[in-house]
C-alpha cells in the first residue's frame, strides 16, 4: 500500500512539474519574454469596461437601472473572458503541443491543463485587478456577501475548466470541432447574461436562458455584489449537475483523444 501510495504521489508531483513546464512555455510564446503582454490580460477586459460603461451612460441606458453600470459590466464580461478563452484557448493545444507529446512524461492532458490553468487564472487575476480598481476610485460598490461571490466564481471557473477539457480533447479527433467552436462561443455571449438579468426578461423566455449552465452562475456572482437590489434567478445544483456531466465527458475525451493522439 505504500508502495503504491509513493509511486502516485510521485507521478502526481511530475506532472505538477510538466504541467508547470507548459504554463511557462505558453507564457513565453504568447506574451514574451518581457513580461509586457502580460498586461493585455488585464487591459483588455477594462478597456471593455469603460466602453460599455460610457455607452450605457452616454445614451442614458443607466436611467432604468438600480446597480452600478460599471460592477454590472465588470462581473458579467470576466466570466465571459473566463468560460470563452479557456475553451477557445484549449481548442488548439493538442497541436500546438503535438512535438512535445513524443516525451513520455509529457500527456495529453497536461497540454490541455497548462492553458485551462493559464486562461483561468489570468481571468481571475483581472477580475480581481478590476475589482479592486474600481472599488477604491468609488466606480464599484464593495460586495455584499463576498463567500457568494467566490463562490459564484468558482462555479464559473469550473465551468470553463470543463468546456476547456472537453473542446481541447475533441479537436483531436477532428479540426472541425475548432472551426465549429469560434462561432459557437460567439452566438453564445449574448445568451450567457452577461449583458443582462435574467429576471429582465420576458417570463416565457427565462426557462430557456436557464438553461445554459453559465447564466447560473454570472446571477449567482452578482447576487453576492448587488444583494437585495437585484432579483436573480440561479440553481446551482444543476449547474454543479451540467459542470460534472462536462467534466466526466471531457475526461473520457482525453482519454480517447490520448490513446489517438500517441499511436
Amino acid at each position: 500500500m505504500r508502495t503504491e501510495l509513493k509511486a502516485f504521489l510521485g507521478s502526481l508531483a511530475q506532472q505538477r512539474r510538466v504541467v508547470w513546464a507548459l504554463i511557462l512555455r505558453e507564457l513565453i510564446t504568447r506574451f514574451g519574454r518581457d513580461n509586457l503582454g502580460v498586461l493585455w490580460v488585464v487591459g483588455e477586459p477594462m478597456l471593455f469596461t469603460l466602453g460599455v460603461a460610457t455607452f450605457w451612460t452616454a445614451t442614458g441606458l443607466t436611467h432604468s437601472v438600480n446597480i452600478p453600470i460599471v460592477a454590472f459590466a465588470v462581473t458579467g464580461y470576466s466570466s465571459v473572458l473566463m468560460w470563452r478563452n479557456a475553451a477557445s484557448h484549449c481548442s488548439s493545444a493538442v497541436e500546438a503541443n503535438k512535438n512535445l507529446l513524443h516525451h513520455r512524461g509529457v500527456k495529453v492532458l497536461d497540454t490541455i491543463i497548462a492553458r485551462m490553468a493559464l486562461e483561468v487564472c489570468g481571468a481571475t487575476c483581472s477580475f480581481i485587478v478590476l475589482s479592486l480598481f474600481f472599488i477604491y476610485i468609488g466606480w464599484m460598490p464593495v460586495p455584499d456577501d463576498l463567500l457568494l461571490v467566490i463562490a459564484g466564481w468558482l462555479m464559473l471557473a469550473w465551468f470553463g475548466a470543463s468546456l476547456a477539457l472537453l473542446v481541447g480533447a475533441a479537436v483531436a479527433f477532428s479540426q472541425v470541432v475548432e472551426r465549429l467552436w469560434w462561432p459557437t462561443a460567439y452566438l453564445l455571449f449574448p445568451a450567457s447574461g452577461a449583458a443582462f438579468m435574467v429576471d429582465w426578461l420576458p417570463s416565457k423566455l427565462r426557462p430557456y436562458v436557464l438553461y445554459l449552465p453559465m447564466v447560473h452562475g454570472i446571477e449567482m456572482l452578482r447576487q453576492g455584489y448587488f444583494g437585495s437590489i437585484v432579483k436573480t434567478h440561479y440553481d446551482i445544483g444543476y449547474m454543479a449537475t451540467c459542470c460534472l456531466i462536462l467534466s466526466l465527458s471531457g475526461f473520457f475525451v482525453v482519454r480517447e483523444a490520448s490513446r489517438r493522439v500517441e499511436l
